[in-house]
């Protein structure tokens, strides 16, 4: 891995190899599994041993693709990218159904190896945002342990809302579960906001 990921070279060449596996998405019209860290570098025009400077393995390279994917979309539609009352939340909840149903397309049975992968990586993100958003708002009598546990569960319970609903969007509009999930999850998260 680069040891200084403020470099503008290392920024550039990241940069580089993500725009390659996006084209190679959705030009070529491939999923996940099909693109091979070859077909990245080739696109790239960069060598597999340059990939491997910046990632360990596909594996990393699709985590912090994800990751990356998801950020962008939250700064671009989430004031500040931070959440700051009721109506945020809602909004993010919103990001979530549409950034995993804008995502299922490029995933096929195959791809089913990499959902934990994606999980993880949009999971952690989620509560990181919900936990710095509660720790601002929590009751003072309220432990950072409880403020740690809430995010947990709320960012948790959205993101799985998000998975099962992407598989099924037919079933249900976005706004009608996002509305059911916000209802819950303000529920659970009374007790720490007030």
């Amino acid at each position: 891995m680069p040891t200084n990921t403020n470099d503008p070279r290392v920024k550039r060449t990241r940069q580089l190899l993500m725009q390659a596996f996006m084209e190679l998405l959705e030009q070529r019209k491939k999923n996940v599994s099909s693109i091979t860290v070859q077909d990245i570098t080739s696109y790239a025009t960069v060598n597999r041993s340059t990939f491997y400077a910046h990632f360990e393995d596909k594996f990393a390279f699709l985590e912090s693709w994800m990751r990356e994917k998801f950020l962008e979309k939250l700064k671009d539609e989430l004031p500040n990218a931070a959440l700051s009352d009721i109506g945020s939340l809602r909004t993010l909840i919103l990001i979530v159904f549409d950034f995993l149903f804008c995502t299922r397309p490029y995933m096929t049975f195959a791809d089913r190896q990499y959902e934990t992968l994606f999980e993880v990586a949009m999971q952690k993100e989620l509560n990181d945002l919900l936990f710095t958003w509660l720790s601002e708002q929590a009751e003072p009598s309220v432990s950072r342990e409880t403020v740690e546990t809430t995010a947990l569960i709320a960012s948790w319970g959205i993101f799985g809302s998000a998975v099962e609903w992407s598989r099924h969007p037919q079933d249900r509009s976005a706004e009608d579960m996002a509305r059911d999930v916000l209802e819950v999850v303000a529920a659970g998260l009374a007790p720490v906001i007030g």
